[in-house]
């Protein structure tokens, strides 16, 4: 934690959080994982007003004391912008467990998440799903990896749409859902390459619970009481302004 935390030390403007995502957040670290951080800067108000506008996106990786690192940060507007889009990534770093660096903002900003959340958020993860199953296809043998990423993504929006709550972690989603080949397939990804990959009627049976599950999200969309439109904006732009006027 202390190299991570030292990436957010020596960041380039002022974070309001810096959050642990990827793999590590999703339940499957390999031991050989890149920490993947993310989080939200603040511009300062000179370089938001200037004809050249500061930095909207950092974009920072390397190895540091063996430890892969790739730190990603959105200036305030822009992460608060995509917030009340259909982006379920976005609101995955906000509320990510594993934390690096925080603020006070930091917590206001969570509480204001519930929000922005909508049932159209659903078609960022049927979106996410099909692009993780091609990238599973392309493979041959295929990979284990990416289809994880295909059922964590499709059992989060699952979720979502059921109880309006983010949880990306897979192996806690599918504690409700007890999908019995879940375990074994991070058991594979973490044995490493040689365990890593699917034979041809693994990937059968995948195909059918891929389009199970999309088919169960669609349904989960339509049922949900999750509102059409996002209601956060007046907060997130009080907010905003509020976090401008102190940077200066």
């Amino acid at each position: 934690m202390g190299l991570l935390m030292e990436q957010t030390r020596s960041h380039a403007y002022p974070l309001l959080f810096a959050t642990i995502s990827g793999a590590h957040l999703y339940g499957f670290p390999s031991a050989d994982s890149d920490f993947d951080l993310r989080g939200v800067h603040l511009l300062p108000l000179k370089q938001v007003v200037a004809l050249d506008l500061g930095e909207e996106t950092v974009e920072r990786e390397g190895v540091h004391d063996g430890l892969e690192i790739d730190l990603v940060t959105h200036d305030a507007k822009k992460f608060f912008t995509l917030m009340l889009k259909k982006n379920g990534y976005v609101l995955e770093q906000l509320l990510s467990p594993l934390v690096v660096h925080t603020t006070p903002e930091h917590e206001e900003l969570k509480a204001i998440a519930p929000k922005c959340i909508t049932r159209h958020h659903a078609h960022h993860y049927l979106g996410f799903a099909a692009t993780q199953w091609k990238l599973f296809g392309k493979d041959s043998p295929p990979r284990v990896k990416p289809l994880l990423y295909v059922y964590r993504v499709l059992l989060t929006g699952i979720h979502l749409m059921r109880t309006g709550e983010i949880e990306a972690n897979l192996l806690t989603l599918n504690e409700s859902v007890k999908l019995p080949y879940i375990h074994e397939l991070v058991e594979r990804k973490l044995a490493g390459p040689e365990k890593g990959t699917l034979d041809a009627a693994d990937v059968e049976f995948h195909q059918r619970e891929y389009q199970r599950l999309v088919k169960e999200l669609e349904t989960a969309m339509k049922k949900s009481t999750l509102p059409d439109q996002a209601t956060g904006k007046a907060a997130l732009n009080d907010l905003l302004v509020r976090l401008r006027v102190t940077a200066g």
